[in-house]
């Protein structure tokens, strides 16, 4: 699944909450790993909005994952 923006991403979790945990940490992996390559895309092609766009959704997952690692 591709994440979009800030408010996917948070879309995301609330689905991603319904999953058991172990289920939940390895979907916001992939996509934290996934979004990481788009800021790397964007930033090959000098595209600051979507590398600003890639950050924050990461953040907001990053986030999470830790919320549910403790």
């Amino acid at each position: 699944m591709e994440i979009k923006n800030e408010e996917h991403a948070r879309e995301m979790v609330r689905e991603w909450r319904k999953l058991p945990l172990p289920a939940q940490k390895r979907e916001v992996r992939l996509a934290i790993q996934n979004l990481e390559l788009s800021c790397m895309y964007y930033e090959q092609k000098q595209n600051d909005q979507g590398v600003r766009r890639c950050t924050k959704s990461i953040t907001v997952l990053q986030e999470h994952l830790e919320t549910i690692e403790e």
